[in-house]
């Protein structure tokens, strides 16, 4: 399916006027960056300008391309993918107006039409697809960070509002699918083909329900056994199930199946789209850890949220080695504690978060670290973050800067090293946990 997401030429079926669906994917296309060849198609031809390129609009296509995006009324799509039998491999269809709506035949005449033609479909009504590496921003929806996070969506409108948040969040995209009505390929096929694509490091999938139960627990094994799968599922209880089947056609079934299968085909499940982002943040720097955690903090009450979070989450407080606290005991003022969680106090500066990263690291009872810093107004947030950056450590560190302007600065330091911040305790502690969860599979 590189065809879709590392395409070298694309055209794109639609109305061109201002507003437009069809010129808004045109316009992320071109200001994307995407170096490949673009034709806009539409039978009343002009020109159209975007971004400060103008293009001829082609009354038909007559050329080869990889991909073709579809914007047109829902009845004249099967008629199109027809005409592009030789010309095209696979088409994103964007249109709506087929099961969703009760329009089954539709659909299937579309499908039959691809099949006669040798076209591979995603969609119909689905928002479009981002291939973030080969700069194609297939989609109507805001651009993302390259980065290793495939994101695949059964709701369009799930997927823009999660790509917006994963540009808050400092989360780097390699793909994104949103596949609508599943007519043809489904969540099972973008499992499989994300688990072999070099870029992605880590695959986030929210559904809704799926049609082939059996399909899609072998495609979601293999997937796992490649990289870390976290699932986000929408329709659990009976009224969202109900919801989730009118949404997008699917069949959404009972959770407790689902959730089985999740289990068995040892997918992390989140419950909501913030731990979608904070499981993918993790992954992306790690691809596991250890359950016994060491807290390093300069302020108390935040080193007890995170030592009670990970004790519910059932992980361990690591017990330190008598050898560990002599040494931290040779360079730290007496009143901080020496204990896990490790209390630096407030006044705490570059030089006692590095070294005692490095003494805590060396221990054989710890697996990994959580460091906490909540900088005073006199100690600026980059420094720590610099002495997190710098500190030898090769086992995983996760990070709690709060809160705020207080640490911007500081934030942005370790995201340019490839380091992500947790907004809060609870958070980062979650954050081992799911890296727990995938060690404990291995």
């Amino acid at each position: 399916m590189d065809y879709f997401f590392y395409p070298k030429s694309v055209a794109i079926f639609g109305s061109f006027r201002e507003g437009a669906i069809a010129r808004e994917i045109l316009r992320n296309i071109v200001e994307g960056g995407f170096e490949g060849k673009i034709i806009p198609v539409n039978p009343k031809g002009g020109t159209v300008e975007v971004a400060g390129r103008r293009f001829e609009i082609r009354k038909r296509l007559e050329e080869e391309v990889d991909v073709s995006i579809v914007v047109i009324p829902a009845k004249l799509v099967p008629g199109l993918i027809r005409e592009l039998k030789g010309l095209t491999k696979g088409a994103v269809v964007i249109s709506a107006g087929f099961s969703e709506v009760g329009n089954v035949d539709l659909e299937e005449e579309l499908i039959k039409a691809a099949k006669e033609a040798g076209i591979r479909i995603i969609g119909p009504n689905c928002a479009g697809i981002f291939g973030v590496h080969g700069k194609f921003f297939g989609s109507f929806e805001v651009r993302v960070n390259p980065g290793g996070l495939a994101l695949i969506s059964q709701s369009g409108a799930f997927g823009g509002a999660a790509l917006a948040m994963g540009n808050e969040e400092n989360v780097g995209f390699s793909a994104f699918v949103s596949y609508g009505n599943a007519a043809d390929l489904d969540e099972s096929d973008f499992l499989r083909y994300f688990a072999d694509d070099e870029n992605t490091k880590v695959i986030a999938l929210y559904i809704e329900g799926v049609k082939d139960g059996r399909k899609f627990f072998e495609a979601l094994k293999y997937a796992t056994s490649k990289k870390p799968v976290i699932i986000l599922k929408a329709g659990k209880s009976e009224s969202g199930a109900k919801a989730a089947q009118s949404h997008t056609g699917s069949l959404a079934g009972s959770y407790e199946i689902y959730k089985a299968v999740f289990k068995q085909g040892n997918a992390i499940e989140v419950e909501e789209m913030e731990e979608l982002f904070d499981a993918a943040k993790a992954f992306e720097m790690y691809q596991s850890a250890g359950s016994r955690v060491a807290v390093i903090t300069n302020s108390g009450g935040p080193g007890v949220l995170a030592t009670d979070k990970l004790e519910k989450l059932g992980l361990e407080i690591a017990r330190l080695s008598e050898e560990t606290v002599a040494k931290l005991r040779e360079f730290l003022p007496p009143q901080c504690s020496t204990r896990n969680p490790i209390d630096l106090i407030a006044d705490a500066d570059y030089e006692r978060y590095r070294r005692t990263i490095e003494v805590v690291c060396q221990d054989e009872n710890v697996d990994s670290l959580l460091v906490i810093c909540v900088p005073p107004i006199f100690i600026p947030s980059e420094e720590i973050a610099r002495a997190i950056i710098e500190a030898k450590c090769n086992k995983p560190i996760i990070v709690n800067f709060m809160a705020g302007e207080l640490v911007k600065k500081g934030v942005e330091l370790l995201n340019a090293h490839g380091i992500k911040n947790f907004p809060t305790p609870e958070r980062a502690a979650k954050a081992l946990y799911w890296l727990s969860k995938r060690k404990n599979q291995g």
